[in-house]
Parts: structure tokens; sequence; C-alpha cells
């Protein structure tokens, strides 16, 4: 997941001195911002996967395996976050967790 690049950037920035959080640079600030659009759209994205799924009522050629590694993957991402206090991290998490775990289900139901 892209914004674990963009933590550890913000954790450079502080630790090492050199940058100031937050920037003054209108380009840094709207890359600051541009980070919630890409962690709502990831998730958002795959919701055609989830909607295939459960109104066509068949999940022929998904993988459970695959969308349940991304399921528990994404509750260690959450950690992360949480332990980070990183909040585009925390909710591109969620918002994973809330799509993978549709198509989970759905795939197991439906397979």
């Amino acid at each position: 997941m892209p914004s674990a690049l963009h933590h550890l950037h913000k954790r450079k920035r502080v630790n090492l001195k050199k940058e100031k959080y937050p920037p003054k640079e209108r380009l840094k600030i709207l890359m600051d911002k541009l980070i919630y659009l890409v962690a709502i759209g990831g998730p958002i994205i795959s919701l055609a996967q989830a909607y295939e799924i459960w109104f066509n009522k068949t999940a022929a050629g998904v993988s459970l395996i695959t969308w349940g590694g991304y399921f528990l993957g994404s509750f260690a991402w959450l950690a992360y976050g949480v332990t980070h206090k990183e909040k585009p991290l925390i909710l591109n998490s969620i918002l994973w967790i809330f799509v993978n775990g549709l198509i989970v289900v759905g795939t197991f139901l439906y397979r």
C-alpha cells in the first residue's frame, strides 16, 4: 500500500530534521491532501468486484486465497497506521478491510 511511503517520508522529515512539518510549500501541501484521495480511491475501485459478486451471485474466477490475504493484510496495515498515528493509512486500511471483507464473504458464499 502506497500510504506507507507517505508515513516513511513524514518520519524522515521530522526525525532527521530535514524539513519542517507541516510543510509550507504548496506542492507538498497538495501532495499531503492528495494522499487522502488515493486512500479513498483505491478501495472504491475494488467495489466493482464486490458488486459483481453480490449482485450477480457468482464468484467465478475470484481467488478466495488472494482476497483473504488482502483482507488479513489490511489488519496489519491498520495496526501500523494506528501505532504511528497516520490518518491516511488508518482511513485506507479501514476502507480496505470493508471492501476486502465484502469480497471474501461473497466469494465464500457464491463460489
